[in-house]
């Protein structure tokens, strides 16, 4: 019996009750920015959160820290733990402390607080879950954080066209940063190592959930990623949690340019072929071409939800009440059931 399908036969045995005092137990999968949008927006309907953050980021602050002492870059994590705090004074003075940038023309310069606070713990610790549950221990975080892997990894990228003069020729781009911005059309990415070991508490999260919440995010950087770890990928296959796919509010400069929202269905499909969602979810005002979005939907296994989740007077940003507001519709839609259905 693999590790993956083990775990799913204990976990099952337990899943008599949803998630703590009768919330839906949410798994959320993403990076950066886009991930800390859901974060903000499902705290607020669920106490049973957890955030699996990818581990492949090589720029800025934590592309430093991983060069000089060989660590998982701690961004992307800070980023979801900071999102996951209160809205009390406790919580949002952490948050803007651990988000805090040192200034000056120093060493320190451009390092995120909560970057070193991060690293310290794993240091200390020798234990990058316990680090973790530690750092939200101290933020008062409401939820969890956990990187996908244990090891750093590197992102690489199929692209046509990277270099202007010859649109038809395919380069290998290197590193997340880079293909976050790249010119070109992004074809296909994968990490390096290609087998990476998923961290097992996260495998145990997903096959332990009633959701799992994939996107939004740089698509191909940090969305994408969640599915070419294998054993994270044979546990959103083997789950029996709903699973839904929430989409951009726009495509992104550089490797998403110019996507239409079924693209992005389509590109993340061609990835994992085999995966099912349950529901697609989209701002209605991002969506020229219901028809198409929905047949790309289909093809997935799921429907789309359309709703006005951006902030607004912005098409770029999600406001995470709306997008909170469209999340519970939908658990109470589509939930199992459940006491808190």
């Amino acid at each position: 019996m693999s590790s993956v399908a083990g775990r799913s036969l204990r976990l099952r045995r337990r899943r008599l009750l949803p998630g703590s005092k009768g919330q839906p137990k949410v798994v959320a999968l993403g990076g950066g920015m886009g991930l800390s949008a859901s974060l903000t927006a499902l705290r607020r309907i669920t106490g049973d959160l957890t955030a699996v953050v990818t581990v492949a980021d090589d720029g800025g602050s934590s592309g430093r820290l991983r060069a000089e002492l060989d660590v998982l870059p701690p961004g992307d994590l800070r980023k979801a733990l900071a999102a996951l705090c209160g809205d009390d004074e406790w919580g949002q003075t952490w948050a803007r402390v651990v988000q805090h940038r040192f200034a000056g023309e120093g060493e320190l310069r451009g390092h995120a607080v909560g970057n070193l606070l991060i690293v310290a713990l794993w240091e200390q610790l020798g234990n990058h879950v316990a680090a973790l549950d530690l750092v939200g221990k101290l933020l008062g975080a409401q939820g969890r954080v956990l990187p996908m892997s244990a090891v750093p990894l590197q992102l690489q990228a199929q692209v046509r066209g990277h270099d202007p003069a010859l649109p038809d020729r395919v380069t290998t781009v290197v590193g997340q940063a880079t293909v976050a911005l790249t010119p070109g059309e992004v074809r296909e990415v994968r990490l390096v190592p290609t087998d990476p070991p998923a961290v097992p508490e996260v495998v145990e999260a997903v096959l332990d959930a009633d959701w799992v919440v994939l996107g939004p995010g740089s698509w191909f950087s940090s969305v994408i990623p969640h599915l070419l770890v294998p054993e994270l990928l044979g546990a959103l296959a083997e789950t029996r949690a709903r699973k839904v796919l929430s989409l951009n509010l726009a495509p992104q400069p550089g490797e998403t340019a110019g996507f239409s929202p079924q693209r992005h269905v389509e590109v993340l499909a061609r990835h994992a072929p085999k995966l099912t969602f349950d529901v697609v979810l989209a701002d209605e005002d991002a969506v020229p071409d219901q028809q198409s979005l929905r047949e790309a939907a289909e093809r997935l296994g799921g429907t789309v939800e359309l709703a006005r989740v951006a902030a607004p007077g912005q098409t770029a940003r999600h406001d995470p009440v709306r997008l909170a507001a469209a999340y519970d519709r939908i658990f109470r839609m589509h939930g199992r059931i459940g006491p808190w259905r």
